[in-house]
């Protein structure tokens, strides 16, 4: 069945609904320019809370990061108590390996060449935690890292998939499409944020939600 992630967090009340909903991975935007931004404190007063309350029934907390020092982004893991980290900038190979397989990247490729060679750079540092995908591929923009609404073309998609094992596909994905766009890929994961939204970044709707994780998951891979 294919896992869910549902990104750019920023309440406890969306945290909660989405888990009990049936997300497995719930994304928290440490990238201070992404209108679904949330300060590390408030985080770790959610994921604290959701640990708490849900134990062992808590979904994969990630940590959505760009070009910040790997230091930085342990601290935060810490800080938290979100497990992994996902890479969405110009990261290097190596950062990941300094983080000691609690980290995934996501790349932007624009073509199909691109998202190979992309994916084959990467791969030796791929994650063996079966928790978590060994890449996510979103849709290209020039100027922004994810959450644009902005699909991703399934040959891109499908060309990094035949080198990563568990394949998250991002980029603009909705209640309404992600059935069919799960089908043409087959992906390990989805990972929606603006999808699940109404009009304020970051604030989820209850419906949407459910409606989006309900569509997932009705798809045999």
């Amino acid at each position: 069945m294919t896992k869910v992630k549902i990104c750019g967090i920023t309440t406890l009340d969306d945290a909660l609904f989405a888990a009990e909903a049936g997300a497995d991975l719930l994304g928290f935007n440490f990238y201070k320019k992404s209108p679904r931004y949330i300060a590390p404190e408030v985080a770790q007063t959610i994921c604290h809370t959701l640990h708490h309350q849900l134990k062992d029934h808590c979904p994969v907390l990630v940590g959505i990061f760009v070009n910040m020092a790997d230091s930085d982004v342990s601290n935060i893991l810490h800080q938290t108590g979100i497990a992994y980290a996902q890479l969405s900038g110009d990261e290097s190979d190596e950062m990941i390996r300094e983080l000691g397989g609690k980290a995934y990247k996501g790349i932007q490729p624009m073509t199909v060449d691109m998202a190979a060679d992309d994916a084959k750079y990467y791969s030796p540092y791929f994650p063996t935690d079966e928790h978590i995908p060994s890449l996510l591929v979103d849709a290209y923009h020039p100027h922004l890292r994810g959450g644009t609404g902005e699909q991703v073309s399934a040959a891109i998609a499908i060309s990094a998939k035949a080198i990563a094992p568990r394949l998250m596909l991002a980029g603009g994905l909705t209640p309404e499409n992600v059935e069919e766009r799960i089908e043409a890929v087959l992906p390990w994961g989805v990972d929606v944020a603006s999808g699940v939204e109404g009009d304020t970044p970051g604030i989820k709707d209850p419906e949407k939600i459910k409606a989006f994780i309900a569509a997932a998951k009705s798809v045999s891979v």
